[in-house]
This record gives C-alpha cells, sequence and structure tokens, in this order.
C-alpha cells in the first residue's frame, strides 16, 4: 500500500478507496500523535471540523467527529465552509487541530481529508507520516488508549464560523467595491453562501451562478475548472470581471469583462504589483510553482519585482514563504496565498483583492492582467499510468530531451505525476501553440506507452 497522504492530505473514491473506517481510525490517530508531540498539554484538546458540500462529506463527517471524541478532544463541527475558512476558524478560536472533508476540485465521488495543526497552517510531513504510521499499527490490532466518562470528547455545532470567516475577509480588503458588478461561480461547492455574501458586504453587485450544491453537483461543468457558464455570464451581464472558485474555494480563477481568462499566474503578477505598491509585498519577492509560465516570469523580470520558484504544490509554495518571509505566493491552477491574511489559498479572499485593485485603479481587469503576455502554454493530463515510474523511465528521458532540443530556449517541458489523482501531467510551453500543442501530445503518446 503506498503513502495515504499526497500533496493535500488523503484523497480518494469516497466509500471505497476512503471510508468510514478509514477516517475515523485516521482522526483517532492524529488526536494521538499531536498529543504525543505536546500539542494538547496543560488543557483539553478542541477541534474545529468543516466540510464542503459533497454528500459523502456528511457520513466522513460523522466519522472523523466520532474518532476525535472518542479520543478525547472536544469538536466545534462549522458545516459547509471553504478550506481557508477551516484553517482560519482553526487560529482564530485557539484551536488545537482543524479537520476539513474535501477533495477540492476533484469530481463529487471523491472526498479527502485534510489536518490543520495549530493556528491553521498545514502538518508537517513528518507529523503527517507519524499519523499514518500510528493509524497502520493500530489497524492491525493495538489498541487504542481510550478515556471514558467526562474524559471523553464533546461536541457542539459552531453557528457563528460563517460570520466570523466573513468579518474576518471584510477586514482585510484594503478599499471598497462599490461601483463594480461582479458574476461569482461557486462550483456548486464551500463557497456557494460565503464568497457572495463577502462581495455583497464590500458594496458589490454580485450575480450568482453554481451556487446550488445539492451534494452532487459539485465542480459539475462549473467553477475553476469549467470557465465556459462564467465567460458567458459575465458578458451577459455586463459585468466587470467574474470570479471562479473550486469544490473547497482554496482557489480562484478570473475572467475579465469581455470573458477572457486570467489565471493564477496573472492574478499573482496584478496582486504582487497592489502589495509592492501599498508597502506589503516583503523582500520585494513573489513564490510561485515551476508550473508558472515564462510570461509570467519575465514580467516580474521586467517590473523588477523577484521570483522564486518551487514544486507543484501550494504546500511548497508555502513552506518557502514562511521559512524566508515572504508574503505572496501562489499557483497558476487559482491557490494563491497571502501569508498576512491566511494560512493557506483562499479564493474568496483572492477574488476580493483582485476585485478591490480594479476598484482602487479604475482600469479593467483585463488592463491589469496585460502586466504579462502568457505563452502558449498546452497541458494533458494522461491517466492510467503508474505516475511512480515518471523519474526513472529512460523512454521518457530520451522523450524529454528530444522535445526539448527542438524547443530550445523558446519553450519548455515539464513532466510531473499529480499529488492528488492518478495521473500524469505533460506540460508544454513554446512560441508557437501548434508546435507546443504538436511535442506535448507526442510526449502524452509516449508516457502512455512506457508507463501504461
Amino acid at each position: 500500500m503506498g503513502r495515504l497522504f499526497g500533496t493535500d492530505g488523503v484523497r480518494g473514491v469516497a466509500n471505497a478507496d476512503l471510508t468510514a473506517e478509514l477516517a475515523l481510525g485516521l482522526s483517532v490517530a492524529a488526536a494521538h500523535v499531536l498529543g504525543e508531540a505536546g500539542t494538547f498539554e496543560g488543557h483539553r484538546p478542541v477541534a474545529v471540523v468543516g466540510r464542503d458540500p459533497r454528500a459523502s462529506g456528511e457520513f466522513l463527517e460523522a466519522a472523523v467527529v466520532a474518532g476525535l471524541a472518542s479520543a478525547g478532544v472536544d469538536v466545534l463541527r462549522v458545516g459547509v465552509l471553504p478550506t481557508p475558512a477551516v484553517a482560519y476558524l482553526t487560529g482564530a478560536l485557539g484551536a488545537d487541530l482543524g479537520v476539513m472533508l474535501s477533495a477540492s476540485h476533484n469530481p463529487m465521488p471523491d472526498n479527502g481529508i485534510k489536518f490543520f495543526a495549530r493556528g491553521g497552517h498545514k502538518l508537517a510531513d513528518e507529523l503527517e507520516d507519524r499519523i499514518e504510521q500510528t493509524y497502520r499499527a493500530h489497524a492491525t490490532g493495538e489498541p487504542w488508549d481510550r478515556p471514558t466518562g467526562a474524559g471523553v470528547g464533546r461536541v457542539r455545532d459552531y453557528d457563528q464560523g460563517f460570520d466570523n470567516y466573513v468579518a474576518h475577509l471584510i477586514g482585510v480588503l484594503p478599499n471598497r467595491l462599490d461601483g463594480l458588478k461582479v458574476v461569482i461561480d461557486g462550483a456548486h461547492g464551500a463557497a456557494s453562501r460565503v464568497s457572495p455574501e463577502a462581495f455583497s458586504r464590500a458594496g458589490a453587485e454580485v450575480v450568482t451562478i453554481g451556487t446550488d450544491p445539492d451534494g452532487l453537483n459539485i465542480n459539475h461543468e462549473c467553477g475553476s475548472t469549467h470557465l465556459e457558464k462564467l465567460r458567458r455570464a459575465v458578458v451577459e451581464h455586463g459585468a466587470d470581471l467574474g470570479v471562479a472558485h473550486d469544490g473547497d474555494a482554496d482557489r480562484c480563477l478570473a475572467v475579465d469583462a469581455t470573458g477572457a481568462e486570467v489565471d493564477g499566474d496573472q492574478i499573482l503578477a496584478v496582486l504582487a504589483l497592489a502589495m509592492r505598491e501599498a508597502g506589503t509585498l516583503r523582500k520585494n519577492t513573489v513564490v510561485a510553482t515551476v508550473m508558472s509560465n515564462l510570461g509570467f516570469k519575465l514580467a516580474m523580470e521586467r517590473e523588477g519585482v523577484e521570483l522564486v520558484q518551487t514544486a507543484v504544490g501550494d504546500r511548497y509554495v508555502l513552506e518557502e514563504m514562511k521559512a524566508n518571509g515572504f508574503a505572496l505566493g501562489g499557483e497558476q491552477s487559482g491557490h494563491v496565498i497571502v501569508l498576512d491574511h491566511a494560512t493557506t489559498g483562499d479564493g474568496t479572499l483572492t477574488g476580493l483583492l483582485l476585485a478591490a485593485r480594479v476598484a482602487a485603479t479604475g482600469r479593467s481587469l483585463r488592463e491589469l492582467a496585460g502586466v504579462m503576455e502568457r505563452l502558449p502554454q498546452v497541458l494533458i493530463n494522461v491517466r492510467d499510468v503508474d505516475k511512480s515510474r515518471v523519474g526513472t523511465s529512460t523512454e521518457l528521458a530520451a522523450a524529454v530531451n528530444e522535445a526539448e532540443r527542438e524547443l530550445g530556449s523558446t519553450g519548455r517541458v515539464l513532466l510531473r505525476s499529480s499529488g492528488t489523482e492518478p495521473l500524469v501531467r505533460v506540460m508544454v510551453e513554446a512560441a508557437d501553440i501548434e508546435q507546443a500543442r504538436a511535442v506535448a501530445q507526442r510526449l502524452a503518446d509516449t508516457v502512455k506507452s512506457a508507463l501504461g
């Protein structure tokens, strides 16, 4: 059996890979590991538990709550809220642990478990490893040390979480959004109530799509992975911009008034210049991943902003930011971290800050995003292959070398196994889109033959 924890918690098909028994066992293990690490010393431990609207989140939430309470942890159940809201509340309420049940942008049958440490920060790899080891040891029969009587955890609903989080978002904004019309696509996910409410309270006129979750429609042909409906709605309603979230709302992509996509790289570029102007871009540096478009790197060089690049995954962006005191980082996919105000990517906060820049400058989002020119980039996801052999296949290495020689200095190639899905990602950039497509398809075919 491979490692349970990927780059963003534990994910799988709910009730197949991710069962109630696994959710309960991991929660008990997390409580014991954090207790042994001294996190609970001197007080009764408290956990914040939230979820996205997936139907499977209902039984998985019950399993997590049962596991934590059985290990002596009091539980504040906040219900359906975005991942960054659970992280924020974990810190704001002084909780010892946060748990979010979501599979983010994955299709509805999937679900996941993500743990937050005190302060709302993601758990270190070492703690995740210990939780997994502890879970496996007890899954094979080693008995738990179980509290009884008054020692068991108590469970209550924390209904103030929604308003507390929205108030936090509004308090972060440098200016109001009066005069803007914004279309919000909530992906029928965790931001379906939060994001429209936050934009409305900030003064924007709000049009909503994808904000009627029924437990089954999350991410279905909507949200940040399907921008078509948002593009149409922005043009139809004459909006200034559109904002699209994923299922757990830790990311944000945007659409300008013409219906053109504004991706995470462009959002980062806009926010980097805004923060530099405000004096909050610490060390004049932005952090991004190796997946960022070459056009973003060139734009930051031209504007005199330093760029630090990390491995793909918002956790690696965050680690770099925390280690070196940087204030802004993110991914092309729309995970944007503003570390002064959030411990993880926050799609609603990102959308609000982007809209605030439009309102403050009086410039259109199209004009602001024009600070960088996106070079043609093609991404192909290759499924049903052994992603663990990406770095060891000689056939694949030869194909990559050949592609790099063909592209020369005007493009680049990146192959990586997904940390959250069973697939290999093939990314090719080139000065010409047709060349990028041809090279990407050739590499994808090689991945399929070499790793299939």
